[in-house]
């Protein structure tokens, strides 16, 4: 029974950092799976949709890191963005500003969009979204990590890396985030679990490009906080305010 019984996540400690601006904060969380020595740290900036929003910024010529990026134009926030090519371009839908630099493209693993519409943040399964919408923001990327509050069943579970994703939990919540080593199975079992977020229970999380590409920066009130990529990638999603 014991070499059977089913492995759970459970926090192990929390640290919050706010931002300058008001309803953004930075929160480092530790997590343990019961039964083994597996370990997980994740660095989530989360918001309120009704005071900050999400951008998709086209780092078109790859010139710039994420880092460069949102210092430059003074964002509170940011993760690396969706797969590319080798020639850097962009795979999957891409609208950055409203303007549209790369279609919808049907794929497994472009599982799902993240949508700017009407002032709201949403993930949408790729039988979900319309060009209807009008989306100011989109990005399409994959697989679905977790959905009504639930892991996806069948994700993998063999290749462990670092990882990069979109959550969105209620009516106004939302956020962005960056994982320490894990495979996509455990991910989406740790984005389930109760307590990560006191404020906000995940309902719906959506995976980025990982690995070399992942990234996570943020501009706490005292310091800067930052995890680099380890090569360029084609564009950004940051957090911006209002």
């Amino acid at each position: 029974m014991a070499g059977t019984a089913r492995a759970d996540w459970s926090v192990t400690s929390s640290q919050t950092d706010r931002a300058a601006v008001a309803g953004i904060e930075h929160r480092r969380v530790v997590l343990a799976e019961s039964g083994t020595e597996e370990r997980a740290t994740l660095d989530f900036a989360f918001f309120s949709t009704k005071t900050a929003t999400l951008r998709v910024i086209d780092n078109h010529t790859g010139e710039d890191d994420l880092a460069a990026v949102m210092q430059r134009e003074h964002y509170v926030a940011g993760v690396n963005g969706g797969y590319f090519d080798p020639a850097n371009a962009p795979v999957g839908l891409l609208i950055s500003d409203g303007k549209l630099i790369a279609p919808l493209r049907k794929a497994r693993l472009l599982s799902g969009v993240m949508i700017v519409s009407n002032g709201r943040v949403q993930l949408l399964r790729f039988a979900e979204y319309s060009s209807r919408r009008n989306a100011v923001t989109a990005l399409q990327c994959g697989p679905f990590l977790a959905d009504r509050g639930q892991p996806v069943a069948g994700l993998d579970d063999t290749r462990s890396v670092r990882r990069t994703f979109i959550i969105t939990g209620g009516s106004d919540r939302a956020g962005i985030g960056y994982c320490s080593d894990a495979t996509l199975a455990q991910l989406g079992k740790i984005l389930a679990t109760p307590g990560l977020a006191p404020d906000l229970k995940v309902q719906r999380a959506l995976n980025l490009d990982g690995g070399s590409s992942s990234a996570f920066w943020f501009a706490g009130e005292r310091n800067l906080f930052s995890i680099p990529e380890q090569k360029t990638v084609r564009d950004f999603v940051a957090v911006v305010s209002k």
